[in-house]
């Protein structure tokens, strides 16, 4: 009578486990203060340096209230953009970064380019991603991964919208949602997003500003969300 228990309560989990969706985050890294302080006061990005991260966790805070903790947060993090600041700021970053995963229970992806991101998306179940947003510097063509870290003013990584025809449809789930927190994403990348795979991408048309986060708050926009 155990055994049939027993079997019957791993049944039901791997039922469950089974059903459960998957939730992707991508994060780019921030600027290096050194080269940001040759702009005007008006025109420095990233004077804090956990804009993209605080505000996947406090994402990740939403999605656990929402969706409850059998579902799979998946984070993407492109890594040297935390490993060159942590070096200019004398700061652990990508080890606060793992431990914030952590305590959410969120698998941790370290990633270096756009095509590697795509290839680990690619690889996902069928069916299970259920939403995917994306936090850091844009433009209206593509996700700047990196941004002023290595060249001031300039990106070294990147996720093109014309990289976006290798991104698989079978990974997303029917209507999934998918969001982009960058600025100038819904002016031109979210076109390129759905002929890929299918799903509106909501982006700005206009600027983001991710001072709301000092409030507890998602950033705002300067502008209108649109896709």
């Amino acid at each position: 009578m155990q055994r049939i228990i027993r079997s019957f309560l791993f049944m039901i989990t791997m039922l469950t486990t089974a059903s459960a969706y998957e939730h992707v985050i991508l994060s780019g890294g921030p600027a290096l203060t050194r080269f940001e302080n040759y702009r005007v006061p008006n025109d420095r990005h990233d004077r804090w340096w956990a804009n993209f991260i605080r505000a996947a966790t406090l994402h990740m805070d939403i999605l656990r209230s929402q969706y409850g903790e059998t579902e799979t947060i998946t984070w993407y993090v492109y890594k040297n953009g935390y490993d060159l600041r942590g070096r200019e700021d004398g700061k652990p970053y990508t080890s606060w970064i793992a431990e914030q995963a952590a305590k959410r229970g969120a698998k941790l992806v370290w990633i270096s380019s756009g095509s590697q991101f795509i290839s680990n998306m690619n690889a996902l179940p069928a069916g299970r991603t259920k939403t995917l947003h994306y936090f850091g510097h844009s433009n209206k063509h593509c996700f700047l991964l990196d941004y002023s870290s290595q060249i001031l003013g300039a990106s070294a990584a990147w996720l093109h919208e014309n990289e976006l025809s290798s991104l698989s449809r079978r990974p997303f789930s029917k209507n999934a949602i998918c969001k982009s927190w960058g600025c100038y994403t819904g002016e031109s990348m979210s076109k390129y997003w759905r002929q890929a795979t299918g799903l509106k991408l909501i982006g700005a048309k206009g600027k983001t500003d991710y001072e709301a986060l000092s409030f507890g708050r998602m950033p705002d926009i300067n502008g209108r969300w649109t896709y």
